[in-house]
């Protein structure tokens, strides 16, 4: 079995009093937070910040310093099977707006219920309570 590593970003804005987190739609059906593999001697966090970059368009954010959570699966892919673990960050987006990649087929920007249920896998959807309960927590201070 292979191993992959891949980081990303839970980006949230905060629209008219309310925090807004991004999804994209990768496959029919498959929303998720921006993420990619790891390049080279990259740090987890460096990776984060180029893939919200590369797959959303947003340059001006930044990491929210104490939390990371991983989640992990497996699949098949040219005939291999891989274990993928993903690192994701929570960022803080302070753009408006989003521009789609070609990587993807939509995004969105939902409200935390919205998001919770748009999420298709468990391991993000768990990870984005978790993250949403640590802003709630913390926000005073970012």
């Amino acid at each position: 079995m292979q191993e992959a590593t891949s980081a990303g970003a839970i980006l949230f804005r905060n629209t008219r009093g309310r925090r807004e987190y991004l999804l994209l739609k990768s496959r029919p059906g498959d929303w998720e937070f921006p993420k990619g593999g790891v390049e080279g001697d990259e740090e987890l966090q460096q990776t984060a910040i180029r893939e919200v970059k590369e797959e959303a368009g947003i340059g001006d954010f930044r990491l929210v310093d104490g939390f990371r959570e991983d989640y992990d699966y497996v699949f098949e892919a040219g005939g291999n099977t891989i274990h993928k673990t993903v690192h994701l960050f929570i960022a803080h987006s302070f753009e408006a707006s989003a521009e789609l990649s070609e990587e993807h087929r939509d995004m969105q920007w939902r409200d935390y219920e919205q998001a919770i249920n748009t999420i298709t896998q468990d391991g993000p959807r768990e990870i984005l309570r978790d993250a949403h309960e640590f802003i709630d927590e913390n926000y005073e201070r970012l």
